[in-house]
This record gives structure tokens, C-alpha cells and sequence, in this order.
């Protein structure tokens, strides 16, 4: 059933448990049975209260179907949908008697909105307790009553930023804007719940909407109309600097709780079930929805017969060099709480791994998503060596040294002798041979290929490399790391670059061709930031560093020969050490953390002094036609398993547009005969075979099919 009633004197109790799944959803089946359940209680004399719970452990309800917003096929549709779900929880909201929704887990979505429509909402101090209004994510907002029901609930500012940033947020922090009434204990939260419900029945003051007096100029802007425009007007700001105007969905959803906030519940929530419905049928929302199902299948990969097999439990990790990348990742495993060895060859260098750990945390002091004591609990966890000392207790060691084969393959020889026969050796090298290292490894089977990309606590891809003398078990463990570490990983064989650099530096070699044409360093970033990429390929050079790109290019080179080639101008700006943010001058020239500034000496560099203008257009098809070509030829190379793989990576690797689907979900919009003649138009304009498309691109357009069928 998914939802039933329970009766104790006068206290009903409406339990969530939807049978065979690990999470609550409202389906229109639930909905529909929470439907009657309310029938009944509004029919009956006796009940004076209505606690709402989940059965299920750390859940109150994921959200509504997302496979029943996928499937809206029209505007009218979308409306009706919207529609059944508003009246049913108008339904539990205008009932007579208090109602009290428990949250003791996650309740997102439809579940945060249900919880709206009562007269009280109890946390508990789990912390696994995440309420929000994610669907801007999804490309559309809140359909059931949330856009009225949230800023009338905790206010107007703080119900702007839930339901337009699609954060959730944790028990304390709902407790503290007025989200939450009450916050209890786990323990006896029964007898918690019961004694609540009785003060409730015996002292009822039932208040619909009662958000928290916020004080100061905050307080003065919430309490009259032309306060509530600079609100909306800062929102407004707000929205355009992150999304760039890609997705509508937030603006869109400012709009309606701009009218709305006025508005009575009926006129309200026809407005915003209107509006919904127009996002729901977006090509925007229809391809971030795919974009979720990528994230949610590879949060849960496994290899063939990886279900049989049981992942090795990671307590106890090191890492092997402690620059910004291996504190990064120390600081990953220190968020999980689990104990971290760092080491390096002397203090400076241990000094600056630290630092970056400890910048990490203080950032989220700073943002309030940790108290300075978590923070410094978990900081904690990592502790710093200058040999192998611990290491022998370590379940994986990431090795993090200098990009270097020779170095790296010392490193594993030494490693092998320093830790247990159970230890994972895993390398966090971005382009070199796993295999050549497995080679130096007393037990090849241990060593696996674990790319991070940085920032490491920011990037949520990562790269799980299988040597070809890696062992199943060895994957399946490393698959599970990556899941306890929260990221989201993709299994790649081992080959040079593996997929993601492959694939980007393709991308970037082509926008140092275009500079070479038009010297034009902004406008082509421009143009990619216009596509929908989160940066341009030479301030994304310059964050990553010009000379690891380099350095990585020639790894490719010596691989796959000259579509790899380096243009003139990337060996002109290393020679004059301009490497980017790190040494405050590249492409650009940085004052301070994110002021930067077009550096004046890279028209010096490029070594063709007849530009001609730049198209946007054009540049944008150039650069993304490489990224396409390159990705079908690891699906030939049969380095990945399939477009999914590509487009996962892609996104979460790079930061390719979600709002685009992945790279080959939007090339699949192209079509792979239209992909086929621009690639060689290039080559016959350009004078040049880096273009050619590939076998399996030309084979799709031949066919007529394209990377999803």
C-alpha cells in the first residue's frame, strides 16, 4: 500500500512504507491511498491528532516519482499532475485537528512539501535528517503547494533560498530558521512524539503559517512590500551570476512566489502548477533528469559479478605525497572519518598538505556547514609522517607524487614493502601506465588506478583505472572507497589519459589553435562559457595548471602520435613560466583569490600576427566536435563501456552543461552524419586531418543511428 492508518484512542498515526524499495516516494498509488486515509480522518469524531512517520530507517519521503515527471508529455498533463498532488495535501492541511509530520531521515521534495502542509514538523538530532526542495535541480520547482506553503512557513528570505538553490539542509539548521518546531532525541523518540501530541491536544493553538521575526534589516525588509522587491530583486542577482540564464528553472520559480506571495491558496497554486507544467515539458528538464538517473546508476556501479564479491573494508588509509592534491584527498578521507597517514620527504612539503586540508574546513566553518569542533574533530584524523611509519596498517594507500612514471614506479616498488598483504595500492595519476606501476608491486593484483580531480572536495568525479593484472576484488573494493567517499565513480581501462583528459585535452589543444587564428584569449572563454561550460578552456589552463596540460599532452602524444600536438603558443607561455593561478600569471594575470585580468603578454606569444575575427559560433562547434570525435574513439578503443560512461564523466568530471544532457546525448541531437560532414568541412577549410572523424562516429553516421541507440 505504501501508506496506512493506525488509530490509538484519539491519536492516528499515518505510517510511509512503501513495500519493496529502500526509500518513500509519493507515486500517485500513495498519494491516492493518502488520499483515503484523510477521508477517513476527517470523517471521524474521535480523533483529536494526526502524527505523520516513515517506517523506514534515515527516510520520511525521497520525493515524489521522478519517472512521473519524466513522463509529461504535455503542459495540460503537467497541470493535472500538479493539481492531484495540491489537493490532496490541501486536504491534509485544512484539516480541523493538529497534524504532526515526524522527520527522522530525509524528506526532499514531495516530502518536504507534505511536511509543509502540516501544523507541525519534529527532527530529530539524526544526522542523517536532510529536508529540502530540490527540484530546481531537475529543471522544474516545487509542484505540490511548495512555492506557496515554504516562505510563508520560515519567511520570505529563507524560503527564497530553499527553494530556489534546491540545497537541503540538516535538523539543526531547519530548527533554527523555523522549519522544524521541535528537535528530539532518537532515542525514545516514541515517547518524545506522544508527549509532544498530548501538550499539543491539551493546549492546541493552531497558527497556519508562523515564521520566525527575523531582526535587524533583515526584519525591516520582510515586514513590508518595497523590502520584499529588494529581496526578490537580490534573488534575481543571484540566480543570473550561478546559472548564467542556462536554466530556467529558478528564475522561473522566483517569479511565481514573487506573484504568489500575494496571492490566496487557490489562485496561488494554480499559478504555480501553470508554470511547472511549462518546465516540466522542457528539453532542459527532460535531459537534467537524465543527468540524475547518471549520477543515481553510478553512485551504484558495479562490475559483472561484483555483487557476489564483498568490497574490503577501508578504516585506515595513507597517502603518499603531500602537495594540494594529496591534502585534498587526505582531507576527503578525514570528512568520513577515517583515520589518514600523510607523507612526504620533508616538513615544507607536508606543511602545504596540511594547509590544504585545514583551508578546506575552515571554508565550511566559515560557510556554517560545520561547527569549528566537527571541523577540528575531523582534522583530527589526519596525521603527518616524513617515512612509512603506520603505513603498514593502512587498508589503501593513493599515491599523489610528481607525474612521473620513473618516480612512481620507485614509489610502488618501496611501497610494497611497507604495508600488509590486504593493502590496496592505488594511484592517483591522471594520464600514466597503472599497469607499468603494477609491475613494481610485490602483489599486482592490489593496484588499481583512483584519479581525483580537483578540487578534490568540490569535483565529484572519480576515475576507478583497472590495470589488466588488477583483480576483481580489487575493483569491486575501490568502487566501494569511492561510494564511501561520496563521489561517483566510472570504471575506465587502463590506457593513456584514460577518458576525461583524453577527451578535455582535445578540447583544450583546439582553443590554443583558435588563439593561434584570432588571438582572441576572452572571446573564445566566452564562447564556451556561452555554450554552457563552467570556464573557458584557457582560465580552466590556467586553474589546473599549464604546465601539468602540457605534461599530460605529451603523455597523448607519444600515445595516439600527432592529433596530440601541441600548438606553438602553450610552449611559448611554459617557456615564460606563466603556468597560471599558481604562479598568479597565465592566460590571465590574478590580483587576489578571483580578480583576474586579461595578461597582455600572451598576444606577445602567439606566432601568427595576421588574426582575423573571431566567430563564436564556429570556435564553439571546433572544440566540441574534438571532444565528440575523441570520446567515440575510447567507445572504439573500448576503454569505457558505453555512451553513459562518456557523459557521466563528462559532467562530473568537467563540468560539461548538465542542462546539455552529457556530450554524447548532445551530440546525439546534432546526428552523427551532420557531426560527420562539419568534421570535414573543418578538415578542408582548416587544411588540416586533426578532424577526421573516427571509424565508430562514421560507422553511426553511415547507419544512421547515433551513441544512445
Amino acid at each position: 500500500m505504501g501508506v496506512y492508518l493506525q488509530k490509538d484512542n484519539t491519536i492516528a498515526t499515518v505510517t510511509f512504507d512503501l513495500p519493496d524499495s529502500k526509500v518513500n516516494l509519493l507515486t500517485a498509488d500513495v498519494l491516492m491511498r493518502l488520499n483515503g486515509i484523510l477521508d477517513q480522518i476527517e470523517a471521524s469524531k474521535e480523533i483529536k491528532a494526526v502524527v505523520i512517520q516513515s517506517k523506514k530507517p534515515n527516510i520520511f519521503i525521497a520525493g515524489a516519482d521522478i519517472k512521473e515527471i519524466e513522463s509529461i508529455k504535455s503542459a495540460q498533463e503537467g497541470i493535472q499532475k500538479a493539481k492531484f498532488g495540491q489537493d490532496i495535501l490541501n486536504k491534509l492541511e485544512d484539516l480541523e485537528i493538529p497534524t504532526i509530520a515526524v522527520i527522522d531521515g530525509v524528506a526532499l521534495g514531495g516530502g518536504c512539501e507534505l511536511a509543509l502542509a502540516c501544523t507541525y514538523r519534529i527532527g530529530t538530532f539524526n544526522e542523517k535528517v536532510q529536508i529540502g526542495l530540490p527540484e530546481v535541480n531537475l529543471g522544474i520547482f516545487p509542484g505540490f503547494g511548495g512555492t506557496y506553503r515554504m516562505p510563508r512557513a520560515i519567511g520570505l528570505s529563507e524560503g527564497l533560498k530553499m527553494v530556489l538553490s534546491g540545497k537541503a539542509i540538516d535538523s539543526r539548521k531547519a530548527h533554527k530558521i523555523g522549519l522544524f518546531d521541535r528537535l528530539v532525541p532518537q532515542a525514545g523518540l516514541e515517547d518524545s512524539v506522544k508527549e509532544i501530541v498530548e501538550e499539543i491536544i491539551a493546549k492546541p493553538s493552531r497558527v497556519k503559517y508562523r515564521p520566525k521575526k527575523k531582526k535587524g534589516l533583515l526584519g525591516l525588509l520582510e515586514s513590508n512590500r518595497l523590502g520584499h522587491e529588494v529581496i526578490f530583486l537580490q534573488s534575481r542577482q543571484g540566480i543570473l551570476k550561478a546559472t548564467k540564464g542556462f536554466y530556467p528553472a529558478p528564475l522561473s520559480a522566483l517569479e511565481v512566489i514573487r506573484k504568489n506571495y500575494y496571492l490566496g491558496r487557490i489562485k496561488g497554486l494554480e499559478l504555480e502548477a501553470r508554470e511547472f507544467a511549462s518546465l516540466a515539458v522542457t528539453d532542459v528538464s527532460k535531459n537534467l533528469i537524465r543527468v540524475f538517473y547518471l549520477s543515481e546508476k553510478f553512485k551504484k556501479f558495479n562490475i559483472e559479478g561484483g555483487d557476489t564479491l564483498k568490497p574490503q573494508p577501508i578504516d585506515k588509509a595513507a597517502i603518499l605525497g603531500a602537495g594540494v592534491m594529496g591534502g585534498g584527498i587526505a582531507q576527503i578521507f578525514s570528512t568520513k572519518d577515517i583515520g589518514v597517514r600523510l607523507k612526504d620527504i620533508n616538513l615544507t612539503a607536508l606543511a602545504s598538505g596540511l594547509k590544504a586540508a585545514y583551508d578546506v574546513y575552515r571554508e565550511a566553518v566559515k560557510k556554517k556547514r560545520l561547527t569549528q569542533a566537527a571541523a577540528n574533530r575531523k582534522m583530527g584524523r589526519i596525521t603527518a609522517t616524513l617515512d612509512y611509519s603506520g603505513f603498514q596498517n593502512a587498508d589503501v594507500v593513493i599515491e599523489a607524487v610528481v607525474e612521473n612514471l620513473d618516480i612512481k614506479k620507485k614509489v610502488f616498488k618501496e611501497l610494497s614493502g611497507s604495508v600488509s598483504p590486504k593493502t590496496i595500492l592505488a594511484t592517483n595519476t591522471s594520464a600514466l601506465s597503472v599497469t607499468e606501476m603494477a609491475k613494481q608491486a610485490k602483489d599486482p593484483s592490489k593496484v588499481v588506478g583512483f584519479h581525483f580531480f580537483n578540487p578534490v572536495h568540490l569535483m565529484p568525479l572519480v576515475e576507478v583505472i583497472a590495470a589488466k593484472q588488477t583483480s576483481s576484488d580489487t575493483i569491486v573494493s575501490a568502487l566501494a572507497l569511492a561510494r564511501k567517499l561520496s563521489k561517483i565513480p566510472i570504471l575506465v581501462k587502463d590506457s593513456p589519459g584514460f577518458l576525461v583528459n583524453r577527451v578535455l585535452l582535445h578540447y583544450i589543444n583546439e582553443a590554443g589553435h583558435v588563439l593561434e587564428e584570432s588571438g582572441d584569449v576572452e572571446g573564445i572563454d566566452g564562447a564556451m562559457t556561452s555554450f554552457g561550460m563552467p570556464m573557458g578552456p584557457f582560465a580552466l589552463s590556467d586553474a589546473v595548471g599549464l604546465d601539468v596540460g602540457i605534461k599530460v599532452l605529451h603523455i597523448l602524444k607519444d600515445a595516439f602520435g600527432d592529433r596530440y600536438d601541441s600548438v606553438q603558443v602553450f610552449d611559448n607561455v611554459i617557456d615564460a613560466k606563466l603556468l597560471g593561478k599558481k604562479t598568479l600569471a597565465g592566460f590571465y594575470v590574478y590580483h587576489g583569490s578571483k580578480k583576474k585580468l586579461l595578461n597582455p603578454q600572451i598576444k606577445e606569444m602567439v606566432p601568427n600576427i595576421h588574426f582575423s575575427a573571431l566567430d563564436a559560433k564556429d570556435c564553439q562547434r571546433r572544440l566540441i566536435c574534438m571532444m565528440i570525435n575523441e570520446a567515440a574513439r575510447c567507445l572504439e578503443d573500448r576503454i569505457i563501456a558505453d555512451a553513459e560512461t562518456v557523459d557521466c564523466g563528462m559532467v562530473f568530471g568537467t563540468g560539461f552543461p548538465a542542462f546539455r544532457g552529457g556530450l554524447l546525448r548532445y551530440a546525439d541531437t546534432l546526428g552523427a552524419k551532420a557531426l560527420v560532414n562539419q568534421m570535414n568541412e573543418f578538415c578542408n577549410r582548416l587544411n588540416t586531418n586533426r578532424f577526421r572523424p573516427c571509424a565508430y562516429l562514421t560507422q553511426l553516421a553511415e547507419a544512421g543511428k547515433g551513441f544512445y541507440q
